[in-house]
């Protein structure tokens, strides 16, 4: 069995890479244009590999909650990460979308090339309240502009049953710009484990809060409920 798992995790991951070299040289030809159509030609690249995912590894993902969203507003998506498989699917299930993410990302060939299209707010972990600052301001300055805002509260990717602490930054930036928020919790990590090249076939599901209105509420009693919902899929 472990034998399959790996010559499947193989087949995807040479899909996923050949795509990406792909997509991040010809989509340097959309520089020129706005974020909307950068981001409506980028993220067919996350499109095609959740939907080689299913293909060459069986992993298949139900989504929970998608009643709840509301399109026509942006949003901050406060979100559990367990693998790389969030990021991809995020760009089937939510309107079009920011991501918060480590500065040094932007320096890995083809990988950041791409990432630099998606109007990222990259920010530097050592820079304490300076990246915090960053974070909320140009996180407000995304919502105003109709995009949502992604930000994995933990910080980094979690194992399966493990919860990290959930830091202020995505809480304080919805609260400020009060906006809307939806809590998202899934088990991603059973089927793509953190650090694992090794894809194991199952169902994913992911489930959705209904909105919150950040403006009613403080940073802390966010993450209080960012914190319960992120419990509930454990």
């Amino acid at each position: 069995m472990q034998l399959i798992w790996f010559l499947r995790s193989c087949l995807f991951a040479v899909g996923q890479l050949s795509s990406l070299v792909l997509f991040s040289v010809l989509g340097q030809l959309t520089r020129p244009f706005s974020f909307k159509v950068r981001y409506d030609v980028m993220h067919y690249w996350a499109v095609f590999c959740v939907w080689w995912l299913k293909w060459s590894c069986g992993v298949r993902y139900q989504v929970h909650g998608a009643e709840h969203i509301d399109a026509d507003k942006a949003a901050v998506i406060l979100a559990r990460h367990e693998s790389a498989w969030e990021t991809l699917v995020f760009q089937q299930i939510f309107p079009r979308q920011a991501y918060v993410l480590k500065k040094e990302l932007l320096r890995i060939p083809f990988f950041g090339w791409g990432m630099a299209l998606l109007n990222p707010i990259a920010i530097d972990r050592g820079a304490g309240r300076q990246a915090l600052k960053q974070l909320v301001s140009e996180g407000k300055a995304r919502i105003e502009n109709g995009d949502w805002v992604v930000v994995f509260p933990e910080g980094t990717r979690m194992s399966p049953k493990q919860l990290g602490k959930i830091n202020v930054g995505g809480a304080m930036m919805a609260t400020q710009a009060k906006a809307r928020v939806y809590l998202v919790a899934h088990n991603a990590g059973s089927c793509w484990p953190k650090n694992s090249f090794i894809k194991r076939p199952g169902t994913i599901h992911v489930h959705i809060s209904e909105p919150l209105n950040a403006g009613e509420m403080s940073v802390a009693e966010l993450n209080q409920a960012t914190e319960a919902w992120f419990q509930k899929s454990l």
